[in-house]
């Protein structure tokens, strides 16, 4: 027998189909409820409900239904010093790389100790400084942070009345993941040393 306080079926609108089925959700319980998938919704307890997202994506997408997690591994940043005043070693005179030999910051791993050369992760806006210190030398250095082997960003140094001057430079780079950053000394040379240079990186945002 029907239920004299709910309309027939032909005078049933949307509404009233959409919040008789949440009535007969509620009244059956979570028990007898199944999804064909993870997508639809789910009765907790017979009182709300939820709606799950299989595929969450990486970034945050501000919808209020949905929820993402980012880790700490999304965070690119280094910092390295030269700590020590030797000659360069054949390797630099070679490829007139820049080397540092102690690491400060190398958050995600990304800046490879060995060659000195930060590797992008993914593409994005990326910031770079550098400050690097020619001691007792009077010849005229320029130093280039290059991106894949071409200068974007200079600096000289050529004071020949100090014992130490700097070649100091900033600026924000795109990248795409796989792009390789390094500092070059394209004049001049280091045979003095370049105790106390640093070079910096990090990661401003994602594209």
């Amino acid at each position: 027998m029907p239920c004299p306080c709910l309309p027939s079926a032909p005078y049933l609108t949307a509404r009233s189909a959409f919040f008789l089925g949440l009535l007969l959700l509620v009244h059956r319980g979570p028990s007898d409820v199944s999804c064909q998938n993870d997508t639809e919704p789910i009765v907790l307890e017979g009182k709300c409900l939820v709606v799950c997202d299989s595929s969450p994506s990486a970034e945050p997408s501000g919808n209020a239904l949905g929820m993402s997690v980012r880790s700490g591994t999304g965070r690119v940043a280094f910092s390295a010093i030269r700590n020590t005043n030797h000659e360069p070693s054949e390797m630099s005179n070679r490829t007139m790389t820049i080397y540092f030999d102690q690491i400060l910051v190398n958050v995600g791993s990304h800046f490879d100790p060995a060659r000195s050369i930060f590797v992008a992760p993914r593409k994005g806006v990326y910031s770079f400084s550098f400050h690097v210190v020619k001691v007792y030398n009077r010849q005229t250095i320029q130093v280039s942070l290059v991106l894949n082997g071409w200068p974007v960003i200079s600096a000289f140094a050529g004071d020949q009345d100090v014992t130490r001057e700097a070649a100091t430079n900033a600026g924000l780079v795109m990248m795409e993941r796989g792009d390789k950053a390094s500092l070059k000394l394209e004049r001049g040379n280091l045979m003095g040393g370049w105790k106390y240079s640093t070079f910096s990186g990090f990661l401003v945002f994602s594209l």
